[in-house]
């Protein structure tokens, strides 16, 4: 099995805005069974919305506009870059954190493409991989875990390809330290970090003050009026995370 390390770049902005985010940069790097690089892929992305980089996405990626003019679409980059991937028998994909494969389902998506490829696709979240090994309670960047590991970081922080070289490195020098029962598949998701520890919050409140833990309290009195609860997707999730929360709590 190949591992495949990687990174996108998005042009996210300073300001709200109801139009999309999206990817304008794949860059993959391809490991052997034995982390032996084979090969790479990048591309960057002319984007539909947002087609004018901002100075805030200039200055971070050092991409020039004009490169982002003559790039192709997304709709014939993804194809490509799922060629690439098809050349590997069976490959495990690698990212730091989810965000990565997340932009990926939300472009094909956007696009109108079908996301069955990236929906089957294994992935292993290296950035909790480390935070795991190294037991640490906040996420860290890669520039940092490459620091620590004392590894010299080459290339260009914030460009795809180089940036999924780096993650590599990182991959290779903790390979052993990883668990690789915690590879998954995407899955979307409708609440987030912040509506969970809510969620958290209010059943560890209850059980130090010795009440019962119900769904119906948390939504009442820890919930109701501090987020929406519109989506119902939404609000089932919170409540298979608050059942699971409770579970964990009785066992301890």
């Amino acid at each position: 099995m190949d591992y495949i390390i990687l990174d996108i770049e998005f042009n996210g902005r300073k300001f709200a805005s109801e139009l999309p985010m999206e990817v304008i940069e794949i860059g993959a790097v391809r490991l052997d069974a034995n982390l032996q690089l084979i090969d790479g892929f990048s591309s960057l992305i002319k984007p539909i919305y947002f087609s004018k980089l901002n100075t805030f996405i200039k200055k971070k990626t050092g991409i020039p506009q004009a490169a982002i003019d003559q790039a192709p679409r997304f709709r014939k980059v993804i194809a490509d870059f799922m060629n690439w991937l098809d050349r590997s028998e069976s490959f495990l994909l690698v990212t730091w954190g989810g965000e990565d494969l997340k932009r990926i389902v939300y472009d094909t998506r956007m696009h109108q493409l079908d996301d069955s490829y990236w929906l089957a696709a294994k992935y292993f979240d290296l950035l909790k991989g480390y935070v795991r090994y190294k037991n640490l309670t906040n996420d860290v960047s890669v520039e940092t875990a490459l620091q620590d590991l004392e590894i010299t970081p080459t290339g260009s922080a914030h460009r795809a390809l180089d940036d999924a070289r780096m993650t590599a490195e990182v991959f290779r020098a903790i390979y052993n330290k990883l668990d690789f029962e915690r590879v998954q598949q995407y899955k979307d998701v409708y609440s987030n970090a912040k509506e969970r520890r809510m969620v958290k919050n209010a059943v560890r409140s209850m059980l130090k003050q010795k009440i019962d833990p119900k769904w119906e309290l948390v939504v009442e009195h820890y919930l109701a009026g501090k987020i929406s609860l519109e989506d119902l997707r939404k609000l089932a999730e919170l409540e298979d995370y608050f059942e699971a929360e409770v579970s964990k709590a009785q066992i301890v």
